[in-house]
């Protein structure tokens, strides 16, 4: 393994990044979105990889929360391979303008939750991903996001008939 090129910030360098740039703007109503296309090289591949991180300013979610799923979904993806090395912690703070420490806290988070790894001196890389992992903290997350919905049913008197009659119908569009 060895650590990627230096990469660059471009935002509408390349036309993919300027169509999705400008869909991104048209889709958005009145919240702040800063979308940055981060392009790396990588010594052992010779091509061009790049990673879209998505900060939602105006979002609720942390940005360092933000990163980890926009990691995970390039990960998941393919976009990202096994030990590929991701943008160095200062690299993407200094990119994306943030603090390094929220950069260092979102690795941190994709490394104990065994989606990448962090050598000393060398950066932070892609681990080998089972999908079945994957495939189960994906369905965790579904699982809790239901449950809320059901908590929401309750407290709105909703039978579960009618519950189900609901998702039906939201899952038929």
């Amino acid at each position: 393994m060895s650590p990627a090129v230096p990469f660059q910030l471009n935002r509408m360098e390349s036309p993919a990044c300027a169509q999705l740039f400008t869909e991104a703007n048209k889709t958005l109503d009145n919240s702040s979105i800063l979308l940055y296309t981060v392009y790396s090289l990588s010594r052992t591949v010779y091509r061009s990889q790049y990673m879209n991180i998505i900060i939602n300013s105006s979002s609720m979610v942390p940005i360092y929360e933000q990163i980890v799923e926009s990691v995970k979904k390039s990960i998941a993806s393919g976009e990202l391979k096994p030990e590929e090395a991701l943008p160095s912690v200062r690299g993407l703070a200094r990119e994306l303008k943030i603090s390094a420490l929220t950069v260092k806290k979102a690795y941190d988070q994709l490394e104990e939750e065994g989606f990448t790894v962090t050598v000393h001196g060398k950066g932070t890389f892609v681990l080998s991903i089972n999908n079945e992992l994957v495939r189960e903290e994906q369905m965790k997350e579904l699982e809790n996001d239901m449950q809320v919905i059901v908590d929401k049913a309750r407290r709105y008197d909703i039978s579960m008939d009618e519950l189900k009659d609901l998702f039906r119908l939201v899952a038929e569009d």
